[in-house]
């Protein structure tokens, strides 16, 4: 019975794998906005009809689909709840999951170059994942900052709306494809911002989103050729779940606090990690896709240098996170009552 319940047990993650190689079918075809569209169950002959693809494939992915209960129905009819609507179909709503699974298949792909991670320590930077990795992570973070940064997370902080209000320096430290620095933007004319990445990719994506929008506060930079400022003359620093993922971590913290003013804010938003693998792994019951994830991008791209950190996806606690900071002589360290299932929000002053 043990070998039976171990192995059930093992293809079960199997299954989740295949599966969510179907949920990156069902957004990049277009499956699930043509579900939501029809506001009712529809037969799987129509679904096709609709997304104009060919029925016997469209059934076959149904039927995994109402087998894995992702969607609602039975072998010929299939629809979307409320809940499913929001995850798998609608861009705009803070719940939205497809980003990940948009880039699922540069994510599996990793399996092959990281073999030789394994033997030589050197991981790989998100640009190993293309422009579709990119825009994979973009659509990840951009649902959830759209609907609450501007209206939760900036007002909880010090007096920070006010300078932005009045005319700030703003920079966004990994900045990838630029969402965040640009809402900020847009709801600030009279601040000027700055937004900062290692990758061509997201910075490609950024330029041409800021092309689109037509701000002229805004600039994009890559800090190995156009560094921050060390003159202490920023007013806020932003870095979205990012420094988990850099080689030099300290590095990076230090640059804020050298380009922050005596008065200004950084904001730290990072993975809700905990001190311990037997914390993570008893309080988070996402900690085995955690650690995955992190052997296939976070910690990769931490240790994508000979002398990386690799601290990886759940590698900045609180605690570490509070110790780099005071190191880095900042003096003020706040958590800040943020809803979110994943990052934690924490406000840090000089």
């Amino acid at each position: 019975m043990a070998l039976k319940l171990y192995s059930f047990s093992l293809f079960s993650q199997l299954q989740g794998a295949v599966t969510a190689g179907m949920v990156h079918l069902g957004d990049a075809l277009g499956l699930y906005r043509a579900l939501a569209a029809c506001g009712e169950p529809t037969s799987i002959a129509d679904l096709a009809e609709r997304t104009g693809l060919h029925p016997r494939w469209v059934r076959e992915w149904a039927h995994n689909q109402v087998a894995a209960k992702l969607v609602e129905g039975d072998a010929e009819r299939i629809g979307l709840s409320p809940e499913a609507v929001a995850v798998l179909a609608d861009d705009d709503h803070p719940a939205f999951g497809m980003g990940m699974f948009h880039r699922l298949p540069q994510t599996m792909a990793a399996l092959e170059h990281v073999k030789d991670s394994f033997r030589t320590g050197l991981g790989h930077d998100y640009d190993s994942h293309g422009a579709e990795g990119a825009v994979g992570i973009e659509r990840s973070f951009e649902p959830w900052n759209r609907s609450f940064l501007l209206p939760a997370v900036l007002p909880a902080l010090h007096g920070v709306t006010t300078k932005l209000a009045a005319g700030a320096r703003v920079a966004d430290v990994g900045c990838g494809a630029g969402g965040a620095l640009l809402l900020m933007a847009d709801a600030y004319p009279q601040s000027q911002f700055t937004g900062y990445d290692v990758s061509a990719h997201a910075l490609a994506r950024a330029r041409t989103k800021l092309t689109e929008l037509g701000a002229g506060n805004v600039e994009f930079h890559d800090p190995r050729v156009s560094p921050l400022p060390t003159d202490g003359s920023l007013d806020l620093i932003t870095t979205f779940d990012c420094i988990h993922d850099m080689t030099h971590p300290r590095q990076v913290i230090e640059a804020i606090r050298d380009a922050l003013a005596p008065d200004g804010t950084w904001l730290l938003v990072d993975i809700k990690a905990l001190d311990s693998f037997e914390e993570n792994t008893a309080r988070n019951p996402m900690a085995a896709l955690m650690y995955g994830i992190s052997v296939l991008s976070c910690m990769s791209s931490a240790m994508s240098a000979p002398d990386g950190a690799g601290l990886g996806t759940l590698g900045l606690p609180e605690s570490l996170a509070r110790q780099w900071a005071a190191d880095a002589g900042f003096t003020r360290f706040r958590r800040l009552d943020i809803d979110h299932a994943t990052n934690a929000f924490y406000e840090i002053r000089p």
